[in-house]
């Protein structure tokens, strides 16, 4: 498919081929290819072609699986891949529509059984006032970024960053994204019948009915009981008990069948889950649907980091640690977004310990990186702006433990972290994540999912925000779609479950420091008139490069960057070298005045006097004849380079040239006075 968006071009293709011998799961790959032809740019580096999948790239791909995935039949495990490349870029025409768009047709006209179309929309709110598909300047005045994906009956996708919207705005905002996915689903519709592709036959395998009662047999109420074990480790052992007694029992009589009893057991434990939350209202842990696990706080944890916070839920734990840096640690962008530079980062790791687990340590996965753009999403808007906080910052989440929930774990440490820093964020962030379980027009929504909810559950709805609104949403399922009442329950008792979590937040730090860490960079300010930068610079560099060296302490050294607007940051980890540089610029840009004295420092002798700079690149002459209040023979009796004496500016003549006097001020000189 190709598919055209304004001066947006983006081919969709979907390839399936036949299953490989033992997957037991659906192996379906959404890659995204940028290109950058596609916005007129030959890419970076030696090669000057594009290598592994950018950051942005990975997410878009993202956003395409994740509402195509629940619509592929149970059971089926053909190797699926739908490949968009992009070809042309038109930011006024959302890319990730079109590859939502693209993939639900590739795959509509192909024989692969997948029971679309879907479609997708970009929501924004510019003004109050809600707009499908904004443009890039209304985007960049928007409360909301919100994208949506669903078929003509529900919503299966959301994916969002807010600056503090409220709930009913959000509901409305998704209301009206799927009314316009309603009728690109029609269009779809139409489009299939024309092509007329038949899809290809599946059945998924029935299961062995006499190799069923068995395991019932054996199996009898050994899950019930395990579900009844509220600590993870102890109930996890339970179950793997009961999984290895009925294999162990069944190996016999059915020697080949320990893939399909594997299975089995899995049907079974989802089904007594789900019906003990639905029947009894109990989860595995003993918390009814809307209650909330332990949470407990930390700060300040590790002495060298800027800054740093531990928070924990439950049995799942993040460390977050905040580091700050001047404003050229900034990441520079090579995508096909119109930004160029990042200040703000988020990274999250997932080692394998983290859930009892031995696996080779690799780059990180897409998941560790949409985990990551989701927590950075939902802090970004309390991040201050470049004239008040100048600093790149980047926060690392890592998660010590994990029973579900590490994403939203991570924002609310990461808020912690921030804080402990001195970072002046607008307001706090909490995160919870809601799960479903839904059979027919029962249905459970619950606060604060675990591991096994997750996995065995229909839903994994994600919200982070502040006392006032939300700031972030990423929202899957495993069904064909929810209705709107479902999701206005889950926002409802995801805004309690956050204020809640914030409450336990707030009591240990309830406003970021008053300073930054003594080991962070201190950045100073200055502004000065565009057209004085070349003074500050100096010829090839060199008064600039001077004030550099000459401030270095140690191995330490100040950076100093220079804007075209006449902005000048330094930044020094050394509080009084950063100091010293600040003085030695003022000084330099100062303005010498008549009548005025100056200590100053002769940096050459000539025949009839000596050169003396008086401020950073500034200096006069002091004629033989003012050298003293006696005759002098020669420049050398009386000073030579290096000498720091006091002088008097005489004159300012018609050239710029300085006139200056030593002997008018000897008598200062001797006394120690004068002034600047």
């Amino acid at each position: 498919m190709l598919v055209t968006y304004g001066e947006t071009v983006v081919l969709v293709t979907a390839t399936s081929s036949d299953p490989r011998p033992g997957i037991d799961f659906f192996p379906l790959t959404v890659d995204y290819e940028e290109r950058l032809y596609a916005v007129g740019r030959i890419p970076g580096g030696f090669p000057r072609r594009e290598g592994r999948a950018t950051e942005r790239a990975i997410l878009a791909a993202r956003l395409t699986d994740r509402p195509i995935r629940p619509l592929f039949p149970a059971g089926y495990h053909d190797d699926v891949q739908v490949i968009a490349t992009v070809l042309s870029v038109d930011h006024d025409c959302p890319l990730e529509v079109c590859g939502i768009l693209g993939a639900s047709a590739a795959l509509g006209i192909s024989p692969i059984p997948f029971r679309g179309p879907i479609a997708g929309v970009l929501v924004g709110l510019v003004d109050d006032e809600i707009v499908i598909n904004p443009t890039m300047e209304q985007q960049g005045r928007s409360r909301l970024h919100l994208v949506v994906a669903g078929t003509r009956e529900a919503v299966i996708m959301i994916e969002a960053g807010a600056n503090e919207v409220d709930e009913a705005v959000v509901l409305a905002a998704i209301d009206a994204g799927h009314r316009e996915i309603q009728a690109m689903c029609h269009f779809q519709e139409q489009f299939f019948a024309e092509v007329g592709v038949a899809k290809a036959p599946f059945q998924a395998e029935e299961p062995d009915a006499l190799l069923e009662e068995e395991i019932d047999y054996l199996l009898g109420d050994r899950y019930d009981q395990a579900l009844r074990i509220a600590e993870k480790a102890a109930r996890e052992a339970a179950i793997k008990a009961a999984d290895e007694l009925v294999q162990t029992g069944l190996a016999e009589a059915y020697p080949d069948a320990h893939d399909a009893i594997a299975k089995s057991l899995k049907r079974r434990l989802k089904a007594k889950m789900r019906q003990r939350i639905l029947e009894e209202g109990v989860r595995p842990d003993g918390r009814g649907p809307e209650e909330i696990r332990p949470v407990s706080c930390e700060v300040g944890l590790l002495p060298v980091t800027h800054g740093s916070g531990l928070f924990t839920r439950g049995q799942t734990q993040v460390l977050s640690i905040c580091t700050l840096g001047p404003l050229d640690d900034a990441q520079i962008l090579d995508d096909l977004g119109v930004e160029e530079t990042k200040r703000y980062l988020h990274h999250y790791n997932f080692p394998p310990f983290s859930t009892g687990e031995t696996k080779p340590l690799r780059a990180p996965s897409r998941r560790s990186i949409g985990h990551g753009a989701l927590a950075e999403r939902a802090l970004e808007p309390m991040i201050p702006p470049v004239d008040r906080f100048p600093y790149t910052l980047r926060v690392v989440s890592e998660v010590l433990e994990s029973n579900g929930s590490t994403s939203m774990a991570s924002v609310c440490g990461s808020t912690l972290s921030l804080m402990d820093a001195g970072v002046p964020i607008r307001a706090p962030v909490a995160g919870i994540a809601m799960g479903l379980v839904k059979e027919g027009d029962r249905v459970a929504v619950l606060s604060d999912i675990q591991g096994m909810e997750d996995a065995l559950g229909d839903m994994d709805f994600k919200v982070a925000g502040t006392r006032e609104g939300i700031t972030a949403i990423q929202m899957d399922i495993k069904i064909g779609g929810l209705d709107r009442s479902i999701l206005e329950k889950a926002l409802e008792q995801a805004r309690q479950g956050r204020i809640h979590i914030l409450e336990r937040m707030l009591a240990v730090i309830d406003r970021p420091r008053a300073e930054i860490s003594a080991r962070a960079p201190r950045v100073l300010t200055l502004q000065i008139d565009p057209e004085r930068i070349r003074e500050v610079i100096g010829p090839g560099g060199k008064t600039i490069n001077r004030i550099i060296e000459e401030t270095r302490v140690g191995s330490k050294k100040v950076d100093i960057d220079i804007e075209d607007d006449g902005t000048i940051r330094i930044s020094s980890v050394n509080r009084e070298a950063g100091d010293d540089a600040l003085r030695r610029i003022r000084d330099l840009l100062r303005d010498v005045e008549p009548g005025q004295v100056y200590p100053g420092r002769v940096t050459r002798l000539m025949n009839f006097g000596a050169f003396v700079e008086i401020l950073p690149g500034k200096e006069g002459l002091v004629h033989i004849s003012q050298l003293s209040d006696h005759r002098v023979e020669r420049v050398e009796d009386v000073v030579k380079v290096g000498d720091q004496i006091l002088v008097k500016v005489v004159e300012i003549d018609r050239q710029g040239r300085i006139n200056l006097s030593h002997k008018a001020v000897m008598g200062q000189a001797a006394s120690g006075g004068g002034n600047r």
